[in-house]
């Protein structure tokens, strides 16, 4: 299957997986409105609503505040500048997109925007000081092509939708907790909509990773055709896989974004479950898709 093919088949698993969004909303609306007063949920729903578009407009200077991202000019990195202008062009895109720097010794990148107009590349001072040239366009083209692709769009707009059903979830459940619910209500209902509002979250970031995971390996690939350098990408994760500084502005929220899990190296609890929850496929499975495509092996480190 080409990278085109790909992407079209993404597209309609995207649509799948934003209509499961919808049936999970759905049924969680249906399932509450037993239990509880119709006026409190109308409320809640606007909240909900009003929450998601603020979100959905302020995305992108949203996550650059998060993640510490600050737009840098072409003469400060000329370099860089001018392989993120190249990167672009070969993939077709209209105009460079922004490039934004953190300054954090872990190496990582990331794709932010709602459109390829508002869209942005951000690197850490990191992954710039550890990596080549050769690597760094492709992780560059990594990125662009997530751009290219509209996984941007998606993965704004999917962490959009988590955001909201956590939020209602969790209104809901306070609400309950102090009385909001109807008197009289039937004890079974009571339960299965407690169950609904605890799996809820849960569901939402199934569906979250689900969506993340597969495109991945489809920017890497991308990035592997915009480049002509698939051995390029390889050799840029490798450095990501054998690396374990771990990046301070990480959070749960954004790491999906990320060309590299940035949870990954955390420690205790969270370390436990970064597998189970991760929002990428493992670097080495990656390295290996790239390996199978372009007929070459890594030599050892």
């Amino acid at each position: 299957m080409t990278v085109q093919e790909q992407i079209r088949a993404n597209r309609w698993r995207t649509i799948l997986l934003l209509l499961l969004f919808a049936v999970l909303v759905g049924v969680l609306g249906v399932v509450l409105a037993y239990v509880f007063e119709p006026s409190l949920l109308i409320v809640v729903a606007i909240a909900g609503f009003l929450y998601a578009i603020f979100s959905w407009f302020a995305s992108g200077s949203m996550v650059g505040t998060w993640t510490g991202a600050q737009k840098v000019e072409k003469r400060d990195y000329p370099q860089l500048y001018r392989l993120l202008e190249n990167v672009a062009i070969a993939a077709g895109l209209e105009q460079t997109p922004e490039l934004r720097l953190i300054q954090d010794s872990a190496p990582n990148a990331f794709a932010a925007g709602r459109n390829p107009k508002t869209a942005y590349v951000a690197v850490t001072t990191g992954i710039v000081q550890l990596m080549d040239e050769r690597e760094l366009e492709g992780v560059l083209a990594h990125e662009v092509s997530h751009i290219r692709n509209r996984d941007v769009r998606l993965m704004t707009l999917v962490a959009v939708l988590v955001g909201v059903i956590a939020l209602l979830s969790d209104v809901l459940l306070r609400l309950a907790f102090f009385g909001g619910g109807k008197r009289g209500s039937n004890p079974i209902l009571t339960i299965v909509a407690f169950g609904a509002l605890l799996i809820a979250p849960i569901a939402g970031v199934v569906i979250q990773l689900a969506v993340s995971r597969r495109r991945e390996f489809l920017a890497d690939a991308s990035a592997a055709e915009i480049t002509n350098d698939a051995e390029g990408m390889a050799l840029a994760l490798r450095k990501l896989l054998v690396d374990t500084t771990e990046i301070r502005n990480a959070s749960r929220a954004t790491a999906h974004m990320y060309i590299e899990n940035p949870l990954n190296q955390a420690s205790g609890p969270r370390a436990s479950l970064s597998g189970l929850f991760s929002t990428h496929p493992p670097l080495e499975k990656r390295i290996a898709a790239l390996e199978e495509a372009g007929g070459f092996h890594l030599a050892p480190v």
